[in-house]
């Protein structure tokens, strides 16, 4: 039986230095398999660079898949371990020496091409044009289609992102605090500014919270940068 015909693409949202992350969707005989899509945060990368969030992206699924085949066999399915036929990076001929680059140094050989958008071209690593199919074209249609839910699935994630840390307090970092400890220290002190002010013995009146974990509140605030205290109060 032939195996089906597995087609990756990848993108990268971010509107700053900040909050940078890329999306990998899965497409195979033309559908998408959603249960293999990947979402990354980008870690290593200063500033705002596609380029180098594209390489740290690509260079982390293709190590990843590197580990996984060289793994003993168990019987379970290992998602990463299957190599492309086709890799799609959203982006011209700047994105697409990323991925050559990338699959160069891993010893890969994956077809890989770039999709640009502005006037939907193709480029390929070995040809100096890029290929302008016709836009009736059904193959032009099933790339657009795969490389616009990579885009769709990369903002999205970029949009959770930034809402997750609009909305994040010192006390999200504070091992011991969840949702409900978090809750009833707020309805206790009313704000975080107001917890700040309070000492060790204070916070250890709160419901659930003991004398160690009171210290580590009472710790972990007056850690923090003047600056992100004004930010969170």
């Amino acid at each position: 039986e032939q195996a089906p015909l597995r087609i990756e693409a990848y993108d990268i949202s971010n509107l700053g230095p900040t909050d940078k992350v890329g999306s990998m969707v899965v497409f195979e005989d033309g559908l998408p398999k959603r249960q293999d899509y990947r979402k990354f945060t980008i870690k290593g990368v200063v500033g705002q660079d596609d380029f180098a969030s594209m390489d740290e992206m690509l260079r982390r699924r293709f190590t990843r898949l590197l580990d996984e085949q060289q793994r003993p066999k168990d019987g379970r399915a290992r998602r990463f371990s299957y190599p492309p036929a086709l890799v799609v990076v959203d982006g011209g001929r700047g994105q697409l020496a990323q991925a050559t680059r990338v699959l160069g140094e891993l010893g890969l050989s994956i077809p890989h091409i770039g999709l640009a958008k502005r006037l939907e071209e193709i480029y390929f690593p070995d040809r100096p044009d890029p290929l302008m199919i016709p836009r009736g074209s059904e193959a032009l249609f099933v790339l657009q289609h795969i490389r616009d839910e990579a885009h769709r699935t990369a903002v999205r994630f970029h949009r959770q992102t930034r809402e997750k840390r609009a909305f994040h307090s010192p006390l999200d970092d504070i091992a011991g605090i969840g949702p409900a400890r978090k809750k009833s220290l707020l309805k206790r002190f009313g704000s975080l500014a107001r917890l700040r002010e309070a000492d060790p013995d204070q916070i250890a009146g709160t419901p659930g919270i003991g004398p160690d974990l009171a210290a580590a509140i009472h710790e972990h605030l007056h850690a923090q940068p003047t600056s992100d205290r004004r930010a969170t109060a």
